[in-house]
């Protein structure tokens, strides 16, 4: 808006020059004057001098301010009281209040003097209320010939945080690729372009493009990239084409290229998108967060820009001392500049995470070599805190880890455990573990390779630890499809949390029958889980009680949309589900991380999608005061995908106990 502002006095412009009997009283054309500043038309305001543009010079003078919310109005009107004067004159006193930031206005009085001027000789009507203009009747100090300049100083980005109060994201050395225009020949600039993108793999043709486009002493930039992982990229082939610019910098940036990339996010120029969604509090040229965290919780990130209005005058010719001289060999002018308003910038407040920059790598370079979408996620279960959140480079960009909707396998069956246990089942209790089971028409059966030792009439432990499916399913109708769902509830699954990011916790339908209610006993069906959400089933069973996950602890918690049914979980049903983990290590499907060191309790889950010919890798562990979920899109089985990948994470230094 073009002085858009809240006025406080009325549009009086009209009162001045109405034909009335009695003049209007200089408070009156007083109040009609801030009227006109503030909206600047000044039509029916009546000045002193003659052929005087004030409107233009008001306009040129606040330019700077234009989008600014104002207020200008009338403080106090004296008449002169005694004197030659005596009600032919007036001072009149009026207040500026500009909205420059959030932090505090930039408010003032100025001064104006009036004077009540006869009609000339041979018109008709009162006398009226004539301004004296000056140019400081708009700011305190201003000359003719000055200006206002606005200076917005950019405020210190806020750091994120790990769990050890490190900063995760901070200022590191990047290589800034691309082409500079004021150094190059105009011929050749496209010829550059293009062989500058195809050094660093980008859209040739976009980026010769953009070149052609920009100013032309414009620097356009290709790509950044670290100056310790230019992925890939050859910087001093690059510095070898003619034309090529390489500028050392630097920008914020997390500990490794991919370090919780997704979840993290990035930060970059203001698009115009987030200078309109900002409402003023973004312009163009400031550094904002695009994606992920830094987007979720910019204004905390950003802080407040300092901002200096200033008074800049043409000044006076300075010595001759032979430098900055115009091309006459004059002194070139000396600009005067007065800050007649200034304010801090305040330093973004940091951003706490709960993620351990070590397990997080870890994690990151276990999953770096597998194709398809995949995730590990570390929850210390004491706390709720997750230590890791890992997505591999198959997810192409997204957060597997925490947004994920995938059917959890047998990884479920932790929850149907936990249900079967409620209708006085324990790990002793023999069932039947069949090779195959039918349900209302439709074959189940147990994961290739099942061993046959483990068939027949088995304890429950047995059936557990070895992923029997049959065996599951035959409880299915002693265990409700409600019961499932409360137990996975109890457990954490499908309950939302005060994460401090977007993520998936989980579905678990509360009704279901025949062959829908038997796929939910294993996992399938209509289940869905993220690699979170197991990961928190896995820490509440460590923990013995329901665990609600974090990930962020911003500076203000909002208070919950709603309060989360409370968990029926026992200490004693955690012990025996934690016993029951214990026997997939020592007896079962997860055999292989028998040599990690402490009481290793695990999980694993297969789960076909698709056609059925394809499966998900679930493996769910507990080590101590840690619990991990790992998870792989598309592999052959939990234990033969999903297991050494969950042994090469907990095996890594400083991962496990």
């Amino acid at each position: 808006m073009r002085f858009g502002a809240l006025l406080l006095v009325p549009t009086l412009a009209l009162v001045l020059t109405a034909c009335t009997e009695d003049p209007p009283s200089a408070k009156d054309a007083a109040a009609a004057l801030a009227t006109a500043i503030a909206e600047g038309d000044f039509e029916g305001v009546t000045f002193t001098q003659a052929n005087i543009d004030v409107a233009a010079h008001r306009d040129a003078v606040l330019e700077p301010l234009a989008e600014v919310e104002h207020t200008v109005t009338l403080a106090d009107v004296e008449v002169v009281a005694e004197g030659d004067d005596k009600g032919k004159a007036a001072t009149a006193t009026l207040a500026y209040s500009w909205e420059v930031t959030d932090a505090a206005p930039w408010t003032y009085e100025t001064t104006v003097d009036l004077a009540l001027q006869e009609p000339a000789k041979g018109e008709d009507g009162p006398a009226r209320w004539a301004v004296a203009w000056e140019p400081d009747v708009l700011v305190p100090g201003l000359a003719d010939g000055d200006r206002l300049a606005v200076t917005r100083v950019r405020a210190e980005r806020g750091q994120i945080l790990g769990g050890d109060g490190a900063p995760v994201v901070e200022p590191r050395p990047v290589h800034r690729i691309g082409v500079d225009k004021m150094n190059l020949d105009p011929a050749r600039q496209d010829a550059v372009a293009r062989e500058v993108a195809a050094a660093v793999g980008i859209d040739v043709e976009a980026y010769a493009q953009k070149v052609a486009g920009a100013g032309d002493k414009a620097f356009v930039e290709a790509i950044v990239v670290r100056q310790d992982d230019t992925a890939g990229i050859d910087v001093a082939s690059v510095q070898a084409v003619d034309g090529a610019s390489v500028i050392p910098g630097t920008l914020d940036l997390a500990p490794t290229r991919t370090f919780a990339r997704a979840i993290l996010g990035r930060v970059g120029d203001a698009t115009a998108e987030a200078v309109e969604e900002s409402e003023g509090k973004v312009v163009a040229g400031d550094t904002v967060g695009l994606s992920g965290l830094q987007r979720q919780y910019d204004v905390q990130l950003r802080g407040n820009p300092g901002i200096t209005v200033s008074i800049v005058g043409d000044g006076s010719a300075g010595e001759d001392t032979g430098e900055d001289t115009d091309l006459d060999g004059e002194p070139d002018p000396v600009e005067n500049v007065t800050d007649v308003f200034t304010v801090d910038p305040v330093a973004g407040v940091p951003l706490a995470t709960t993620l351990r920059t070590d397990m997080q790598v870890a994690a990151e370079s276990v999953l770096a070599g597998v194709p398809s979408a995949s995730a590990i996620v570390a929850i210390e279960p004491s706390t709720g805190n997750v230590l890791a959140a890992a997505s591999g480079p198959g997810g192409d960009g997204t957060s597997t880890a925490t947004t994920g909707k995938y059917a959890p396998g047998s990884t479920f069956k932790v929850a149907s455990a936990l249900a079967m246990l409620r209708t006085g089942l324990t790990p002793e209790s023999v069932v039947s573990c069949t090779p195959t089971l039918s349900v209302d028409g439709r074959e189940f059966q147990n994961v290739p390779g099942y061993p046959t030792s483990a068939l027949g009439e088995v304890p429950f432990r047995t059936a557990f630890a070895n992923s029997c499916n049959t065996a599951m399913i035959s409880q299915r109708d002693a265990v409700t499809q409600q019961a499932l769902h409360d137990a996975a509830a109890d457990l954490g699954l499908g309950v939302e949390s005060e994460l401090g990011a977007p993520a998936f916790f989980g579905s678990v339908p509360a009704s279901a029958e025949g062959t829908e209610h038997a796929a939910s006993i294993i996992g399938q069906g209509k289940v869905e889980a993220s690699p979170l959400g197991m990961a928190t089933l896995a820490a509440s069973v460590a923990h013995g009680a329901r665990v609600s996950p974090v990930l962020v602890r911003p500076e203000v918690t909002a208070a919950a949309d709603e309060t989360p049914t409370p968990s029926s979980l026992t200490a004693d049903e955690a012990a025996t589900l934690l016993s029951l983990m214990r026997s997939v290590v020592t007896d079962g499907s997860a055999v292989a991380l028998k040599t990690l060191p402490g009481d290793v309790a695990a999980k694993t889950g297969t789960a076909q999608y698709g056609d059925g010919s394809q499966a998900h890798a679930w493996m769910i562990a507990i080590q101590g005061d840690l619990a991990v979920a790992v998870f792989v899109e598309t592999g052959d089985s939990g234990s033969g995908t999903a297991g050494p990948l969950m042994q090469a994470f907990l095996d890594a230094p400083n991962t496990g106990e």
